[in-house]
């Protein structure tokens, strides 16, 4: 192993606690509080219809990506912004389809595909440069 795993393996177990402990909690409490300002019952069908709108755009996206991948497959290109968008919009219906609002905003946000091409460039633009300053030979 790479003597950097362990640093790496520390900031990947704060995220998952984050992921896990932290957000639940928040969502709970906002939870609460919005559902006492605009009652329960609208609270609740707010839930199921940002997961009935979430379930409706990740089989639009989705699909939509299946066939752009495809499309670069037939001309003999490697799909690979097609394979991290799929992967992209899999993780946003995911979270559109957990309850809470800020699931339902990081889902959401991940369908947009404006943000989607964002932050798909962003992340490559780093791991490109991480990987250009290791020396392989």
């Amino acid at each position: 192993m790479w003597p950097q795993h362990k640093i790496y393996r520390g900031y990947f177990l704060r995220y998952l606690f984050l992921f896990f402990i932290l957000i639940p909690f928040v969502e709970i409490s906002l939870l609460i509080a919005v559902s006492h300002e605009i009652g329960l019952l609208i609270t609740l069908s707010l839930f199921l219809f940002t997961a009935i709108v979430g379930i409706f755009f990740l089989r639009k996206q989705g699909l939509k990506t299946l066939f752009r991948a495809r499309e670069k497959i037939y001309i003999g290109e490697i799909p690979a912004k097609e394979m991290i968008e799929a992967i992209i919009i899999s993780s946003s219906g995911i979270f559109l389809i957990i309850p809470g609002f800020i699931t339902d905003f990081i889902g959401f946000v991940g369908l947009v595909p404006i943000l989607r091409t964002y932050f798909f460039t962003s992340y490559t633009s780093k791991l490109f440069v991480a990987t250009d300053k290791k020396n392989f030979s």
